[in-house]
């Protein structure tokens, strides 16, 4: 720095009058309010000072250093750091190279590990054996520098350590985010040192793993060691952090203005509000408008509660859309993690169990191992959305039931046992069975996922491809329209503004009124005991008490987007409305007509069940009379007196075959397995 355009004492002085001049009351507070570090915007420093600015980014080191001692003739024990620094220094973590060494950089990009906050020396001083002198020696590398030669005596050899100055130390790796890469690039990480008030606990919680952070610091050589104990001639590099900055929040973190504020609830009071945010979702999409409402209904959300008993019960919902190929799945999917601000977009074909929850990996900087966080724990306090999910392995979805309810990970891998948070909203599409939903079947019966997990959606949506002449002109109409001008703005709301609309109405936790209340319990009650049955027949259920909490959820949704704390009769009826639009699409028994939520549950209504139980009545009954191999005639024919076809008692003969309930030993003769 003394090749520099200035002198040490001649930049000394100009840094602290830039100091006094533009944040003298703001520093002071600071200190009074004993904070560890005070921030200054780069841009306002080379603004004012350009040569100071060069300073800084020629030689960072040596110009922080000179920036405390400007602090400390204030009168403030306070750590100089930067913010902002101009588009030249903003690098690509691939772009690093050797010219950047030394030099004060500004890197973007995702934490996807964190190690656990440790002390370390910073400085060590070193007591001379033969004359007693102390020695002082700075520690840049994870290995102790001990003094080459005492500068009193000038002995050589081994020092002893009279002090250590300790301060706390985190690594957490970098990568680059999606959105950074080119074509097939792999995204690239790097290894970011943070100490002191960096490793704040305030701050600690916002650069877990998944945060999106803003890094300012030096880029550093850090040598290897070979197993031999000698130093390697390549180096591995880190950037010691100057300033972390989160650049990702929960829709609750996102700042408003009074303006902001004021123009917000002007907005909500208008009637036609649901359908203003409805036709604001995914604008470039024809139709679909119930889906579109649900997925209002999943932005805004319900209200997360913790029982007296200790027990929580989720706000978040939960959306699977289930369609043919070609109806605009995925590009509802990708509009929603544009517009969430913590939104995780993963495809099915490309996430493994780990992907979605967590894994465990070893740690170097601690020597231990470190947690990774998977897509459902990113997404915490935002939406996890998984397209293709019927395309994931069984393993790998049974990952997501305890994320989908509890709504927590719990990993117990190597030496660690650790709960992590995955508060997080899901929105998953899946095809159907065959590629294609068939018209002859129930939708229930052709999703190819497990019953416990398609149980835990609290809406479910069929997108059927059917041609209608009316409707394809106008879905053409519309595409074609796109097409032609692609950037011509659509949608009542800009995803701007909407953002701010959902973080204000977030803040707001409306309570059921008795109203609304008993609107949900006569609707629940007198559902469920719709019709009469027979002594001798299975109930259909035809909702269940998680569908009662997914109402609950769905209204207090309605209430927040009127910004009100009071959940009123009428959104209790249009979360009804909703949920019955779902049921009736995928809930209703084809034989009776009748909603029955076990089509969801298991894939068998009670209709189907009863039959069942009448053709195992009916398999006991032969095989008294005529003994351990029954003749399929027999079966068939007794069927029939009890009211079943002759092609059902086949379908569930056939089932029972599949489920290992009976056998065949030979062609046209059932035999029942002891039970």
């Amino acid at each position: 720095m003394n090749g520099g355009n200035f002198e040490l004492d001649e930049l000394l002085r100009t840094f602290r009058d830039f100091i006094t001049n533009n944040y003298g009351k703001k520093i002071a507070l600071a200190s009074s309010r004993g904070e560890d570090s005070f921030f200054i915007d780069f841009t306002v420093l080379d603004n004012q000072e350009p040569k100071i600015s060069d300073e800084l980014l020629k030689d960072p080191k040596e110009f922080l250093e000179t920036a405390r001692k400007a602090y400390e003739e204030l009168g403030f024990n306070l750590e100089p750091r930067f913010t902002n620094l101009p588009e030249s220094n903003i690098i690509k973590v691939k772009n690093i190279r050797t010219k950047h060494l030394s030099k004060l950089v500004q890197i973007d990009g995702l934490v996807r590990q964190a190690s656990e906050v440790r002390p370390a020396s910073s400085l060590i001083i070193f007591e001379c054996p033969a004359c007693a002198q102390l020695i002082e020696q700075k520690q840049t590398t994870s290995r102790v520098k001990e003094p080459k030669r005492c500068p009193q005596c000038g002995r050589r050899g081994k020092f002893t350590v009279h002090e250590k100055l300790l301060e706390d130390v985190q690594k957490i790796v970098i990568e680059e985010s999606p959105e950074m890469m080119e074509g097939g690039e792999q995204p690239q990480r790097i290894s970011v040192i943070l100490n002191k008030d960096l490793v704040d606990p305030t701050i600690v919680l916002k650069t877990c793993p998944g945060s999106r952070v803003q890094i300012v610091g030096i880029v550093e050589e850090v040598p290897i060691y070979l197993r031999t104990g000698a130093k390697s001639t390549r180096f591995d590099i880190h950037i010691n952090a100057n300033s972390i900055t989160p650049m990702e929040y929960e829709f609750i973190e996102i700042e408003l203005s009074d303006e902001d504020v004021n123009e917000i609830k002007k907005i909500a009071s208008d009637p036609k509000i649901y359908d203003k945010l409805v036709g604001s979702i995914a604008p470039t999409i024809y139709g679909y408008e119930k889906i579109k409402e649900a997925i209002v209904v999943q932005l805004f959300g319900g209200v997360r509660k913790k029982r007296s008993d200790g027990t929580i019960v989720r706000g978040d919902l939960h959306i699977l859309l289930v369609g043919d190929p070609g109806v605009s799945k995925t590009q509802m999917l990708k509009y929603v993690s544009t517009l969430a601000p913590k939104a995780r977009y993963v495809s099915g074909k490309g996430a493994s169990g780990v992907g979605l929850t967590a894994s465990v990996v070893k740690d170097e900087f601690v020597r231990g191992w470190s947690l990774e966080a998977g897509v459902l724990v990113l997404a915490n306090k935002g939406i996890a959305i998984i397209d293709e999910l019927d395309k994931m392995s069984n393993e790998d979805r049974v990952a997501m039931h305890e994320a989908l309810e509890s709504q927590v990970v719990t990993i117990a891998k190597a030496n660690i046992h650790a709960t992590l948070n995955a508060q997080a909203s899901v929105l998953a599409a899946a095809n159907p069975k065959y590629a294609r939903f068939n018209p002859y079947t129930p939708v229930a019966e052709q999703i190819d996922l497990p019953a416990t997990l398609v149980n835990r959606f609290d809406l479910i949506f069929p997108m059927k491809d059917i041609p209608d002449r009316e409707r394809d002109e106008k879905i053409a109409r519309h595409m074609l329209d796109v097409a032609k001008t692609p950037k011509k703005e659509r949608g009542i709301f800009a995803q701007k503004y909407l953002r701010k609309y959902i973080a204000y109405a977030k803040r707001i936790n409306p309570q059921l009124t008795d109203s609304a209340m008993n609107e949900l319990k006569d609707f629940y009650v007198s559902l469920r005991n719709k019709r009469v049955m027979g002594d001798d027949e299975v109930r259909p259920i035809p909702i269940s008490p998680r569908q009662l909490e997914a109402l609950v959820r769905i209204s207090e949704a309605y209430a927040r987007i009127r910004l009100s704390n009071k959940v009123t009769r009428k959104d209790a009826e249009r979360a009804i409305n909703l949920l019955k639009f779902c049921l009736s699409k995928i809930g209703v028994d084809p034989e009776t007509g009748e909603l029955d939520i076990d089509l969801i549950v298991s894939g068998i209504t009670a209709s189907q069940r009863n039959k069942i139980l009448i053709i195992k009545e009916v398999l006991k009954d032969l095989a008294n009379r005529l003994g351990n191999n029954i003749p399929m005639g027999n079966i068939i024919e007794e069927a029939k007196t009890r009211g079943i076809s002759e092609g059902k008692t086949e379908e569930i003969i056939q089932k029972m075959k599949r489920e290992g309930e009976i056998f065949e030993p030979k062609h046209g003769t059932i035999r029942m397995l002891p039970r």
